[in-house]
């Protein structure tokens, strides 16, 4: 034996084979426990990124910045397109906007004239935008000039195949329209045609469209400005549950939002909106302007169907709701009662002519108002007087004294828009009285204590002749020509009695509208007719009168002239490229109505003005007067010129006749 093999040991060795089996179970402990432990550490890791990532998300979110969901956008914005002649429709658009802006949207007002319905109306269709078209009537029921074009385009579009019914489909509008009862014929004619035009094309209407009337005696709340206001309410009210992703208001007749019938509010099938006359088969349903109702909380259990299978224990309870709907129906349809009825009785009360606008623009140019439809005025003619100057061309004329001269108006109103008004416009127009009358004591008695007023206002100014002055403070003479129709104030010959009875004089003027008043009328000391044209055309042209008979009344005006036991005169207004070419015509209207006078005057320019297209253009020279007089005195042979006041631009034409004598 070899010694050195007594010196190995395999004993260990030979005891780890016979224990393999626990070494093996050891190791396999061991590394399932380093498993564990590295997926409990992992999902630590997870959890922590993730509280962490929300927490961040959350910050972001609150910073205004990013969403993890986007959140839908029911409106992106808010385009208001305005379409205006006098600046009231673009003074609108800006109130709109500004209520708009306040909801938070985005807002673009939009000029008509600038706008290429061409290029950018079908974008409108995907742009998540609400369109609201404010719009004004015209004469003639025309679109004023800055919307021609896109009126034009728009008719022409919702009737061309080309485009269908459709083209415009997923946009959504809504029209105010500015318009003047009035014109009743063409009462808010495009604000209506634009609203059909769009509808035609497929446009979706989110609310009934406005009307506002700037006929104070008819508008529904009082004044243009008035039903302006009410409108925007509604469609802000709209506008904030469009955003809130509400398509269809509620009527009141529901709960949670959930209409019981599909049926189109009654606002919608108005006369001669496009789905009362049948213009389109598409469907029609629009919605109506939003309504809230208290109903809301009300419990989902309330809205089984009563056509639904139920059990017999829920029947008391159905009934009972059923009759708590019928009570409230009852109450809600007696409070509609009770409103319409506040609503026609207010309507029924006459309302001041004079509305809280009128009174700001006719202050602002120096009218001092009397009462709630009268006003007086202080003549430059006076003020040059006062200081030792000339007079007017009535001093030339006639021998009144300008200095003790008052003009006045027992009526602003007017039935005529003629487009060399002095006012521009900013009185009211009517074919008859319907607003609450002053008595004329009180108006002649404030008329003259305003005149009064105003002359005191010249005391001690620089050139003021102190005799004239004593005397301007006394007044002799009245022009009831300051503005509108004096004729058309009812107690017009109690306050013409109550001026003769005060020693002074009257010259009334009448735009030759109101032919049985001038019948009625008792005599003045002059009576004049505004002769403004001597065809039909020319006089609708320029004087823009609201009677459709404005031609027969303006003839039988001219007759009833004649039949007068007073002196009358004819007033002729040359306004140059209009009217100083119907010489022949105006000759035929002077047999007509025999005036003892007739007063050829040139037209003044009063400055630009949008309610008018007169220009300095149409001003005829003082020569070019004086030209057309002696024409037209040669086509009347018992005419005569008589005199000529250069400075004012106006010729003197007098009757042959002993005319003072009468």
């Amino acid at each position: 034996m070899d010694p050195s093999l007594d010196t190995w040991d395999f004993s260990p060795l030979i005891s780890l084979w016979i224990h393999k089996f626990y070494i093996y179970w050891g190791f396999a402990f061991g590394i399932s426990l380093w498993i564990c432990f590295q997926i409990v550490i992992r999902k630590q890791d997870k959890t922590s990124q993730e509280k962490s990532l929300s927490k961040a998300t959350r910050d972001l979110v609150t910073n205004g910045y990013i969403s993890l969901q986007e959140k839908e956008v029911f409106v992106s914005g808010v385009k208001i397109f305005y379409g205006s002649q006098t600046g009231t429709a673009k003074g609108f658009a800006t109130i709109l906007a500004e209520a708009v802006t306040c909801l938070g949207l985005p807002v673009a007002i939009i000029n008509l004239k600038e706008y290429d319905p061409d290029d950018h109306l079908v974008e409108e269709v995907t742009s998540k935008s609400v369109c609201a078209f404010l719009v004004a009537t015209y004469t003639d029921g025309r679109p004023t000039e800055s919307a021609e074009w896109f009126c034009k385009w728009l008719e022409e579009a919702s009737i061309d195949f080309r485009f269908g019914q459709t083209y415009l489909k997923g946009m959504r509008y809504t029209v105010f329209g500015l318009g003047n009862s009035a014109y009743a014929s063409h009462f808010n004619k495009i604000g209506k045609n634009v609203d059909k035009w769009l509808w035609m094309l497929g446009a979706h209407r989110v609310m009934t469209r406005g009307e506002g009337d700037c006929n104070v005696v008819k508008s529904k709340h009082g004044s243009i400005e008035g039903d302006f206001r009410a409108w925007k309410t509604k469609f802000i009210s709209r506008l904030r549950a469009l955003s809130k992703g509400e398509k269809k208001s509620c009527g009141g007749n529901c709960k949670k939002g959930r209409c019981k019938s599909s049926q189109h509010g009654s606002e919608e099938m108005e006369p001669g909106s496009p789905a009362q006359d049948g213009l389109h088969q598409r469907d029609t349903e629009e919605e109506e302007p939003f309504a809230s109702t208290s109903e809301e909380e009300s419990s989902t259990e309330d809205h089984q169907s009563l056509s639904s299978v139920v059990d017999v224990e829920d029947l008391g309870k159905i009934m009972n709701h059923v009759k708590k709907e019928k009570r409230e129906k009852e109450q809600q349809e007696e409070k509609t009662s009770l409103f319409r009825n506040t609503v026609k009785n207010e309507a029924s009360e006459r309302r001041a002519m004079i509305t809280p606008a009128l009174r700001e623009a006719l202050t602002k140019q120096g009218y001092q108002l009397i009462g709630s439809h009268s006003g007086v005025k202080l003549c430059r003619w006076t003020k040059s007087m006062l200081r030792g100057r000339g007079g007017c061309y009535k001093h030339t004329f006639y021998g009144i004294e300008s200095h003790r001269c008052m003009e006045t108006t027992p009526s602003l109103a007017c039935a005529n828009k003629c487009v060399f008004c002095w006012r521009h416009h900013t009185n009211p127009v009517g074919t008859e009285w319907r607003w609450k009358m002053d008595q004329p004591e009180m108006i002649l008695k404030e008329a003259i204590e305003n005149h009064q007023s105003m002359i005191k206002q010249f005391k001690g100014v620089p050139g003021v002749k102190e005799e004239r002055f004593e005397e301007g403070m006394t007044v002799k003479h009245c022009a009831l020509s300051l503005v509108g129709e004096p004729i058309m104030y009812p107690e017009i010959n109690r306050f013409l009695k109550l001026l003769h009875e005060c020693k002074i004089s009257s010259f009334l003027v009448t735009n030759a509208q109101f032919p049985v008043e001038i019948k009625n009328l008792k005599p003045v000391t002059q009576l004049y007719v505004s002769v403004d044209a001597s065809t039909k055309d020319s006089l609708k042209k320029i004087d823009r009168p609201l009677f459709k008979d404005f031609w027969q009344r303006f003839l039988d005006s001219l007759k009833a002239l004649a039949a007068k036991q007073q002196r009358t005169v004819y007033r002729l207004t040359l306004v140059k490229a209009w009217n100083v070419d119907e010489l022949q015509a105006y000759a035929e209207l002077v047999s007509l109505g025999s005036p003892d006078f007739i007063e050829v005057k040139g037209v003044t320019y009063c400055g630009e003005s949008s309610a008018s297209s007169l220009t300095m253009a149409n001003v005829p020279w003082h020569e070019e007067v004086v030209r057309f007089v002696h024409e037209l005195v040669d086509l009347i042979p018992n005419y005569e010129i008589a005199c000529e006041h250069e400075h004012s631009n106006c010729l003197l034409i007098a009757h042959k006749k002993d005319t003072f004598a009468r």
